[in-house]
């Protein structure tokens, strides 16, 4: 029994060792962890439990048999991050280059399926070349059943992926269909066609980093929702990602304790500039309104005229959208749309409330909006928040004009609480163009039309530009002192917590793609 003992030992230290010592001291100099060293940092010490250890490769061609590695590339199994149980795989890049084959797959598809079956989240640590070649359609297959689990499991549990590596070809579609992707800095990248492809058929000059780097894709694409300096902050990220979100779509969202005190914020009182055209940064407001340090925003560089993020408000876990006036006066775009939407189905499938700050003039005009399709990026927006059954509250801050008033989480798509803040202006357009619109034969004709047009524009603003229209309608529910927001929110959240909603029965709505 002794002698088969040391066989074991003898095969997991050779399986710990992946493509071999000189393999992992390259991936060192690149300034990169392992795919072990990697699991190490991500899981609770010591409870990591590996599931295909031993599994090797099954191709014979291309003298494919005389190579094989114990794992075959793939480090998979489950442990746990902050004690909640998580399923990972890691892929090891000192082997075949993290080549996909057709057990590479098989051992991702084995754990993604127990992810499923017990209600947990899982975590992709993507460093991989790309579909092993000598494999042929068998790799290709191989990513084909990834993908369609990804699919499968969407919406049931959380999928995080963090790139930190290459990912190219196929490799990118199943980070594309999980919920987050992180990247690293100058050492991972993604693209469908690498730069020599790019060069063949379009002639462009163009490096991996500027095709598909985390830079890149954090800011022109918005591909990566986090793009981070360095493994180890890639892996915080994932673990604070974690803790805002539930195991399972059946699961609440988090709560942590939370110990009541005076939650008046009387700064808030005096964070809108006077100048109703002026900007200012709704972080700010944000800050003021959950509790300290905890909001983490995603895609901060990516459509920065929305601002999206988990924060928590008296130690609950909820979601934020806000318009920000401090870039393009916070207007609604093709790309600030769709990255609203997504978060907010994110949200609502995981049963995380949604708060939404408005202060929104409008849809951005141009050639560039209408060509790139504003109406139907728009209509995603939309749809998502009248899709979404979880507690929804909106505050309007300021500004609420036109068709982008009813798409921000308005009372009339479903909106459980709306409220206003004194300075809000809610109506068709501004008092400017209004009265312009509205009194233009008047204007025309006066004697003094520039004189005439203010007279007319204050009648306007006088009229529309403020929350009581609004309140006498019911549209919204009360008009509140800034300083009193956080302390309406965290009793409106705490009474919508047991909120049911009961949806048309459909296969499935078709959200305007």
């Amino acid at each position: 029994m002794n002698n088969k003992i040391e066989i074991l030992k003898d095969k997991i230290q050779k399986a710990h060792l992946g493509g071999g010592q000189a393999r992992i001291d390259s991936q060192h100099q690149k300034g990169k962890l392992t795919a072990r060293e990697r699991i190490h940092f991500l899981l609770d010490e010591g409870s990591f439990e590996e599931i295909g250890m031993l599994v090797t490769h099954r191709s014979t061609d291309f003298g494919m048999e005389n190579e094989k590695y114990l794992g075959d590339g793939v480090i998979t199994g489950y442990g746990t991050v902050n004690g909640r149980l998580t399923y990972v795989f890691s892929q090891d890049f000192t082997v075949f280059g993290g080549s996909l084959s057709e057990t590479h797959a098989e051992k991702i598809c084995k754990i993604m399926d127990m992810a499923m079956k017990n209600g947990a989240p899982i975590i992709g640590l993507n460093d991989s070349g790309g579909a092993r070649i000598q494999e042929g359609v068998v790799s290709l297959g191989g990513y084909a059943d990834i993908f369609y689990r990804n699919v499968q499991a969407s919406g049931v549990i959380p999928q995080l992926s963090a790139i930190m590596g290459p990912c190219a070809g196929g490799a990118v579609y199943s980070p594309a269909i999980t919920d987050f992707i992180l990247m690293v800095e100058n050492t991972s990248y993604m693209f469908v066609t690498g730069p020599n492809v790019v060069k063949t058929v379009t002639h462009e000059e163009v490096s991996s980093e500027e095709l598909g780097g985390a830079s890149t894709h954090a800011t022109k694409s918005g591909v990566t929702h986090f793009a981070c300096a360095n493994e180890i902050e890639a892996i915080n990220h994932l673990k604070k990602i974690l803790s805002y979100v539930p195991q399972n779509c059946e699961d609440p969202a988090p709560f942590t304790p939370y110990e009541p005190s005076d939650e008046e914020r009387t700064a808030l009182n005096d964070i809108l500039p006077s100048n109703a055209n002026q900007p200012y940064d709704i972080r700010e407001v944000i800050a003021q309104v959950a509790d300290e340090e905890s909001f983490l925003e995603v895609h901060a560089a990516y459509a920065e005229n929305m601002v999206v993020g988990f924060a928590r408000l008296a130690g609950r876990s909820i979601g934020v959208v806000a318009n920000q006036p401090a870039y393009l006066a916070g207007v609604l775009d093709n790309n600030a749309s769709v990255k609203a939407a997504r978060f907010v189905r994110f949200c609502d499938c995981f049963n995380i409330p949604l708060l939404v700050f408005e202060d929104v003039p409008g849809f951005l005009p141009g050639t560039d909006q209408e060509w790139n399709g504003i109406i139907t990026n728009g209509a995603k927006l939309l749809y998502a928040f009248s899709e979404a059954t979880v507690p929804r509250i909106t505050v309007i801050t300021r500004k609420a004009y036109g068709g982008a008033y009813d798409v921000m989480n308005s009372k009339h798509i479903g909106a459980d609480m709306n409220y206003a803040w004194p300075s809000a202006e809610i109506a068709v357009m501004g008092a400017k163009g209004a009265a312009e619109i509205i009194f233009k034969k008047e204007i025309s004709a006066a004697e003094n039309p520039e004189e005439k047009w203010l007279e007319k524009e204050k009648l306007y603003s006088d009229i529309f530009a403020n929350p009581y229209r609004a309140a006498e309608r019911g549209f919204v529910d009360e008009v509140i002192e800034p300083s009193k927001t956080r302390e309406k929110l965290i009793k409106a959240f705490k009474m919508l917590e047991n909120k049911v909603v009961k949806m048309p029965r459909k296969k499935h709505g078709n959200i305007p793609l």
